[in-house]
């Protein structure tokens, strides 16, 4: 038994409560996504070799349970419940020090994973980048190959003088692209029931989202968090994992990771179109963590938490300055029972914004 396992039996013998609350958490999966691996090029989309094995070791050291992708997603679609500890492998974009250096050890272990392809570049025939024949290969291996689409651009901006229109046609072109590619090479019943769709850089906007969940995608971004029933397709969070922050510790929270107990967020969609920096409104479920445990932070120093109820049920969260062009993030954690519930909030906002 692994140690985190022989925990969690102690802290339910010693505490029941502990174990009824967990029981309590709805059905999730954690996922995680990589890029590179041992590619010292790119260290902040790059896992080194020895940092991955580590992670594997440990995850079958105690007992995790490594689901395909499309299985946990159709689960959580059906309402069916998922065992604790279940997590993803996911990496996108089909990087060539994936197949020489991270695949060799999934196949190892006998273990499923999911590789988002960004056709274009394996198109390309670039040495970056795997061939066809190698993605196949894997698809016989215990691999989901989906859609990151054909040119991995940037989704949600607008082209200079680009209509509302010509943007998502252009959008559309680009996935179905990415999708007609891997039909093309892999067979018709690649990628089917569910659908399945990164966004490039884990950008995406309100826009964005309707429309790719329009043509039928369950789509996943890049922030922080977990899976969890009911199942909201638009932007599914998974924990990114480079080479800063691949230490098998912190890896180990991120796997035990349970959702953020969170009713709603406000504003949803990630564009920055009025103030900044922007302000965002939590509304907590009753109950669900001691308002002492919460701790939120964008790029470093913890932020102030203003609480807007005596219940301590919801709060808002706003940074001291004005967020540049580009990615931001706003990341909440509370460590309750020897556990993070996690939420990443992505800010995206346009170069015409400012």
């Amino acid at each position: 038994m692994g140690k985190f396992a022989a925990s969690l039996l102690f802290l339910c013998a010693c505490l029941p409560s502990f174990c009824e609350a967990a029981s309590l958490v709805p059905s999730h999966a954690v996922v995680f996504i990589y890029h590179r691996f041992g590619d010292a090029r790119y260290p902040t989309t790059d896992t080194t070799t020895e940092q991955f094995k580590a992670q594997l070791d440990w995850l079958a050291d105690n007992h995790y349970e490594v689901w395909p992708l499309p299985r946990i997603v159709q689960y959580l679609k059906d309402g069916k419940a998922i065992p604790d500890h279940v997590v993803a492998i996911t990496v996108d974009d089909a990087f060539q020090s994936f197949y020489e250096n991270g695949y060799p050890l999934l196949k190892s272990h006998d273990w499923p994973f999911t590789v988002f392809v960004s056709t274009d570049g394996v198109d390309s025939k670039q040495s970056d980048f795997m061939t066809w024949d190698e993605l196949r290969e894997m698809a016989g291996h215990g691999a989901t190959l989906a859609n990151h689409t054909a040119d991995h651009g940037h989704l949600p901006f607008r082209l200079k003088g680009e209509s509302d229109l010509a943007w998502a046609d252009r959008v559309r072109a680009d996935i179905g692209k990415g999708e007609s590619r891997l039909e093309a090479e892999l067979g018709k019943d690649v990628n089917r029931d569910p659908k399945l769709f990164a966004y490039p850089y884990g950008e995406y906007s309100e826009e964005l989202v309707k429309l790719v969940n329009g043509l039928g995608y369950v789509a996943f971004g890049q922030q922080a968090g977990v899976m969890a029933a009911p199942l909201d397709p638009r932007a599914l969070p998974r924990f990114p994992i480079n080479e800063h922050y691949a230490a098998v510790p912190e890896f180990a929270l991120k796997a035990a990771a349970l959702p953020f107990p969170a009713k709603s967020f406000s504003p949803w969609d990630p564009q920055i179109k009025g103030n900044n920096p922007p302000k965002l409104d939590v509304q907590l479920e009753a109950g669900a963590l001691p308002a002492a445990a919460l701790h939120c932070y964008q790029n470093g120093p913890e932020m102030t938490i203003d609480w807007q109820d005596g219940d301590k049920t919801h709060f808002s969260i706003q940074a001291e300055k004005r967020l540049d062009v580009g990615r931001d993030r706003y990341n909440c954690t509370a460590f309750v029972g020897g556990r993070y519930r996690w939420y990443s909030h992505m800010w995206l906002l346009a170069p015409s914004a400012e």
